[in-house]
């Protein structure tokens, strides 16, 4: 039985709302903000010189696009044509079939300000969230109406998918699950895992590929930072330095300059504080440093698991002090030479909402991640229509994403889990045509209100941390 009321509202009327919506967003955050990865990318579209430290396929596009506008605006455009096409394309589709409430709600979580203000920020992160929107919207236009994705879509929808693999490393933990998820075939569950880790292993050694030769990227060493970070954090646990690859004079010094922290890696590749530590194990191919990691986390399984769920934790907002960085989007665009513009008095007012709002159990992913949970058993328990199958894609892929942080990520920034938090929002909606079983929504509860109580506490009793990336790196 239907919970949605109904309503006067139309499928026009969601349309010119999310158009609306999309114009006055474009106003608000123009010319964009450009953090310092927006710069450095800016930089490389100017010059014509490419490395693959940061996402090759986003600087090409910007070098075509450069024609069309000065500095980041065209980016800025594309990120948001692309993020209110794909919400207003899902808030249509439920108003067509009589949800327009429902349609109403999916145009309000564009407007969250944790999610539509770091989309006013010109970099990887709210690329990606804009080209998953826009293929999930383009499927869902047709799949929620019953009918089949008509073949000239899968150009658009195909070309949106690849540049949301190729426009950040770990995207492939969200497109492939996605896809496989979507896909008639295979039915089973375990042949769909099968075939996401086949998909998956497929597109990590084609991507280097890509942008390497195709887009002509220079190597920049990216690919070592994960190892590095891990090793570090294996030999700040253990004073063993010959099973983990380092010596114990570097060990020492690992642990001593405190050179392993669960906020981010980045102080194993500032010289001036661990990077020349770390110098021999960098140089290193990177498949025999690869090897040293895997040898290091045998030898040592507890040291590696405390390392790595200490930046989970960290990553994931739950067990940390108020104000842990990197949550809110910047209100001003990082200093520059190259004609990357200051965002508006707006924007900047929207961004100061945006840094308190993420305070707060909405920008807490953990949080986030007990209600994916909660509504993907909700999803799985329903009988099958295109609503579950779209929330259920939907939530594999944010759920995939985060699990995969547990063994690959090495950084803290809440904009990582902008794509896990906007599709896990849009989910809840679809499936809010229904109430869910009573035990899964009171199990979900219960969960959520340890997780958020436990985080509070956590907030009021540690100290704060620094608020300076200077200090955060110590």
């Amino acid at each position: 039985m239907s919970i949605e009321p109904d309503s006067r509202l139309t499928h026009h009327h969601i349309t010119i709302t999310a158009v609306a919506l999309c114009m006055a967003s474009l106003a608000l955050f123009w010319p964009g903000t450009a953090m310092y990865d927006t710069v450095t990318q800016y930089q490389q579209v100017l010059s014509g010189v490419y490395d693959d430290w940061h996402p090759p396929a986003m600087a090409r596009v910007w070098a075509l696009l450069a024609p069309l506008g000065p500095g980041a605006t065209p980016m800025l455009v594309l990120q948001l044509v692309t993020y209110w096409l794909g919400l207003g394309l899902i808030a249509a589709a439920l108003a067509r079939i009589g949800r327009a409430r429902s349609g109403a709600a999916i145009l309000a979580i564009g407007l969250l300000p944790p999610f539509l203000g770091w989309q006013g920020v010109v970099l990887k992160d709210a690329q990606l969230a804009g080209a998953l929107l826009a293929a999930v919207g383009i499927i869902g236009w047709w799949r929620l109406a019953r009918r089949p994705l008509p073949r000239a879509m899968y150009i658009p929808v195909a070309l949106l998918l690849a540049y949301a693999v190729l426009v950040r490393a770990n995207a492939v933990f969200i497109v492939v699950p996605l896809i496989v998820t979507l896909a008639p075939r295979p039915a089973h569950p375990l042949a769909k895992l099968v075939a996401s880790l086949v998909a998956v292993v497929a597109v990590l050694g084609v991507a280097p590929i890509v942008n390497h030769q195709l887009l002509r990227a220079q190597p920049s060493g990216v690919e070592a930072t994960q190892a590095l970070y891990d090793i570090a954090g294996i030999a700040a646990r253990t004073s063993d330095g010959n099973t983990i690859g380092l010596t114990r004079q570097e060990t020492a010094t690992v642990i001593q300059r405190r050179c392993a922290k669960p906020f981010f890696w980045d102080p194993l590749g500032d010289d001036a504080n661990c990077g020349t530590t770390m110098a021999r194990l960098r140089a290193l191919p990177t498949a025999t440093l690869y090897l040293t990691l895997a040898s290091a986390a045998l030898h040592h399984p507890i040291a590696y698991a405390g390392h790595r769920f200490a930046h989970l934790n960290s990553t994931d907002r739950w067990l940390v002090p108020f104000h842990w960085p990197s949550a809110a989007p910047p209100v001003a665009s990082e200093p520059n030479t190259i004609g990357l513009a200051n965002p508006s008095a707006g924007a900047r007012a929207w961004e100061v909402l945006t840094a308190m709002i993420v305070e707060t159990p909405l920008g807490w992913p953990i949080a986030w991640i007990v209600v994916a949970i909660t509504a993907l058993a909700a999803s799985l328990s329903r009988p099958r229509d295109p609503i579950r199958e779209l929330a259920t894609a939907l939530l594999v892929s944010a759920l995939a994403l985060e699990v995969s942080f547990a063994a690959l990520s090495i950084a803290s920034d809440l904009r990582y889990h902008l794509w896990p938090m906007i599709a896990t929002a849009v989910s809840v909606v679809l499936l809010a045509d229904r109430a869910p079983r009573r035990r899964v929504l009171m199990i979900g509860a219960i969960a959520l209100t340890i997780v958020i109580c436990s985080g509070l506490a956590a907030r009021m009793t540690l100290p704060l941390p620094p608020q300076s990336y200077a200090g955060m790196l110590g």
